[in-house]
């Protein structure tokens, strides 16, 4: 496809569909984009697996129709709850020494990657935590530099067989002719923090609509990553539930909510049901049950945080992303509250596109770019093995 990369990102509510270019300032220019509301996934299963194939067409063909493009190579990023992540300690050593070239970093990686006969996962992304060499430095970008071994703790994401056997037959069945596959969180993560702030540690939390998944990064790679079956949508269906209201008004409702406030008796939010006719609803009581469904979720951060078996800083921040969460008013203060830790809402860096829940579709969209970009060049190093 001349002119752009085509990326498709399944969310745990929505499939969106990108295509789009670099623009001037490193910015992305998108050209064709599409959201399709679907069943969504939650631990790792479809809820409606015969229904992807409409859900995934329709989002592609709104995109083509926009771009006035047709897509026939399609990057698609895989889910957290699809995923895992693996770190192995790296080894090789030289002869004598010699200057580290992208091709010894790929050999490097290659090393290490003995997942190639797993039963149940593909390996789809390698990338560096850190570099080492015969000085013992920890370094990000070797290439260029002399030494007799080159070391390294390496971060390799693999993708479930069974989601990539899956879609490659939603690919045909849509007219795809050819697809690779992309760790969703990865990009994300490589996609919303500097290069400065990954050298240390940084802690990421995608709240969807049905799913949450915390991440843990550090330099270009993925030290360990969870996720649970709770999101925006359960606390929607609270309020459905609680209030007996259609789930869509209880979603207008949560929108409405700002649990900043101090509430008191007689405040209410307010519900259109038609033109002339609006429901009221306690704010107290709107907000209580809001404020106990992100309990729920916190809950869920800490368990994932206390069972992860690497140290880092336990003064991080967190930061929060994805539509789940942050679109509500108020919920990051009261998270950070909840949590006892500084909570940020981070958004990508793009006019008119700064939205938590795109953040998985625009890093998807960033590295591929990023991956052309860097084969155009024949650059090594931070690219040199970005796919599997």
């Amino acid at each position: 496809m001349s002119g752009g990369v085509a990326i498709l990102d399944f969310g745990s509510g929505k499939i969106t569909a990108m295509i789009g270019k670099r623009g001037v300032n490193n910015t992305i220019k998108i050209i064709g984009m599409s959201e399709v509301e679907y069943a969504g996934f939650s631990d790792g299963v479809f809820f409606e697996p015969s229904q992807i194939s409409y859900a995934v067409a329709k989002s592609l063909s709104n995109a083509e129709s926009t771009a006035q493009v047709q897509i026939k190579h399609l990057f698609i990023g895989v889910p957290a709850e699809f995923t895992i992540s693996k770190c192995k300690e790296v080894i090789v050593s030289y002869p004598k020494r010699k200057t580290i070239t992208a091709e010894d970093v790929d050999q490097l990686f290659t090393k290490g990657n003995e997942f190639d006969n797993h039963s149940q996962y593909q390996v789809i992304n390698m990338q560096p935590i850190y570099f080492t060499l015969d000085d013992e430095r920890r370094l990000i970008q070797p290439v260029g530099l002399k030494s007799s071994r080159l070391g390294g703790l390496v971060s390799y994401s693999l993708a479930e067989k069974s989601f990539i056997e899956r879609v490659n037959t939603v690919m045909k069945e849509v007219g795809v002719e050819s697809c690779e596959f992309v760790s969703s969180i990865l990009a994300e993560t490589l996609f919303l923090f500097s290069d400065v702030k990954r050298d240390g540690y940084v802690i990421l939390i995608d709240s969807g609509h049905i799913t949450t998944s915390v991440t843990l990064a550090r330099g270009d790679g993925i030290l360990a990553h969870f996720s649970f079956p709770l999101g925006g949508g359960h606390i929607t269906g609270d309020l459905s539930q609680y209030l007996s209201i259609p789930f869509n008004k209880a979603e207008a409702l949560k929108r409405k909510a700002v649990l900043s406030l101090d509430t008191s008796e007689g405040d209410v939010y307010e519900t259109h049901i038609n033109r002339d006719e609006v429901l009221t609803y306690p704010a107290d009581i709107v907000n209580e049950i809001i404020m106990e469904g992100i309990n729920k979720i916190a809950k869920g951060i800490e368990k994932c945080l206390n069972t992860c078996s690497y140290d880092f800083p336990q003064s991080l921040p967190y930061h929060l992303t994805g539509g789940g969460l942050a679109s509500i008013k108020g919920a990051r203060d009261y998270l950070s509250k909840v949590l006892r830790k500084p909570v940020h809402v981070v958004a990508p860096s793009l006019p008119q596109l700064n939205r938590p829940h795109l953040s998985s579709a625009l890093g998807l969209l960033d590295m591929v770019l990023r991956s052309e970009e860097g084969h155009e060049k024949k650059k090594g190093g931070f690219f040199t093995r970005l796919f599997g």
